[in-house]
C-alpha cells in the first residue's frame, strides 16, 4: 500500500496504526515468509506457552523437540528433554547444546555424503582407465577336435578327381 500511495486515502492515526500492524507481522512472522519448504524439526522452549507452535508443527507432521517441565504434557512433544523451561540459565544451557548438536549433525552430513562422491569419482575413474577386458577364448578340448580335419573340396576339385 505504501508503493503505491492508497495511505493516503486513510487519516493520519489509521496510518500510524497500520503501519505498526505490518511492523509487527513482520517481526513475528518475517522468518518464516521466504521460507521455501517446511523445516525439518521444530524447537520450543515451553510446549505449554508456544502451544500454537505444537499444534502447527503436529498438524504438518514436523518433529517437535523441546524444554518439558513439571507443568508441561511430554506426549505432545516428539523429543522432549527434561528441564527447567522457567530458568534463563537452563534454556541457554539447553539451547546451546541443542544447536551445537544441529552444526555436529551437518557437519557429520557433509564428510559423509562427500565420503560417497569421492567413492563415486574413485570408481569412475578406475573404470575409464583400466583397460576393456580382452575377449575371452575358448580352445575345444581334445576329444572333441576331430583326428583329422575335413578337406575343404571346391566343386571343380571333386569333379577332377572323379575323372
Amino acid at each position: 500500500m505504501k508503493e503505491d500511495g492508497s495511505l493516503r486515502r486513510f487519516p493520519k492515526k489509521e496510518v500510524l496504526m497500520m503501519e505498526k500492524k505490518a511492523a509487527k507481522l513482520e517481526r513475528s512472522l518475517g522468518g518464516i515468509k521466504n521460507m521455501g519448504r517446511l523445516p525439518d524439526i521444530v524447537y520450543v522452549v515451553d510446549p505449554r506457552k508456544e502451544d500454537i507452535a505444537v499444534m502447527e508443527a503436529r498438524k504438518v507432521h514436523v518433529p517437535l523437540v523441546s524444554i518439558v517441565d513439571s507443568n508441561c504434557d511430554p506426549t505432545e512433544v516428539d523429543y522432549p528433554i527434561p528441564g527447567n523451561d522457567d530458568a534463563i540459565r537452563a534454556i541457554r544451557l539447553l539451547t546451546a547444546r541443542v544447536a551445537d548438536a544441529v552444526l555436529e549433525g551437518k557437519k557429520l552430513a557433509e564428510e559423509r555424503l562427500q565420503g560417497q562422491l569421492d567413492k563415486e569419482a574413485a570408481a569412475a575413474l578406475t573404470a575409464e582407465a583400466a583397460p576393456a577386458p580382452a575377449p575371452e577364448v575358448v580352445f575345444p578340448e581334445p576329444s572333441e577336435v576331430p583326428a583329422t580335419p575335413p578337406a575343404e573340396v571346391s566343386a571343380e576339385e571333386a569333379a577332377e578327381t572323379e575323372a
